[in-house]
């Protein structure tokens, strides 16, 4: 699946992807202040035990973010043409943190703590790095005097992929409000998504593209986590 190096506005792609996010958002809602999250944790054998109405309304105010985030990346700031395979499995991943966080949040009726406070500016924190990594680059790029330039400056000096590093936070941040262990696998499995599939493919398009400049960026910055890989 080629992602990088082609223009599109892939309207198409785009409208499949929102309208599946928003069925997403809409079980998730549904999951956590309706009747379904009950007879769906029922029917897995677990005990329906409602989590705190602070707590869903957290996870679903998280979730509403999320979306806005997408509809705004989609619309303002992707550019390249989207494969048929993301046109679905952006999707998934996107049900996994809408309607999987519903769920796993739902049996912990624990009070908000300062773990939650914790895990509210982790996600923040993450959000604010994805999408403002992603706007400093796309005015980088819209310069024409950048054409053909890799873009190293703003948030992309602390790490090679910080608008991953921003997904990665905003995820963390997520499974923290749940306060259910099962949720650290969504972490883990994203976190080898982009360590073994998703940024070796991009370096490598990077790579010959820009030639010396990334091997350059790539000797002095770190990977993925500032200052740690």
């Amino acid at each position: 699946m080629e992602m990088y190096g082609k223009h599109s506005k892939s309207i198409p792609q785009k409208s499949i992807i929102l309208g599946i996010a928003l069925v997403c958002l809409w079980l998730s809602y549904r999951i956590m202040f309706q009747a379904e999250g009950e007879f769906i944790l029922e029917w897995f054998g677990i005990e329906s035990i409602r989590a705190t109405f602070e707590r869903r309304m957290i996870i679903f105010f998280f979730s509403l973010i999320i979306f806005l985030r997408i509809g705004f990346t989609m619309t303002f700031l992707l550019k390249r043409r989207i494969a048929l395979e993301e046109t679905f499995s952006i999707p998934l991943a996107f049900a996994l943190y809408f309607v999987g966080f519903a769920l796993l949040v739902l049996p912990k009726d624990t009070a908000i703590d300062i773990v939650d406070y914790a895990g509210i500016l982790i996600f923040l924190a993450g959000s604010f790095l994805n999408t403002a990594s992603e706007i400093q680059r796309d005015r980088f790029k819209e310069n024409p005097s950048n054409k053909g330039k890799l873009y190293t400056g703003g948030l992309f000096r602390y790490s090679m992929h910080i608008n991953y590093f921003g997904d990665l936070l905003w995820v963390t941040g997520y499974a923290i409000l749940t306060r259910n262990w099962h949720s650290a696998i969504i972490v883990l499995l994203l976190f080898c998504f982009f360590v073994f599939y998703n940024i070796p493919k991009l370096d490598r398009y990077l790579a010959s593209k820009y030639g010396e400049d990334f091997r350059e960026y790539s000797a002095k910055t770190k990977k993925l986590i500032p200052f740690v890989y």
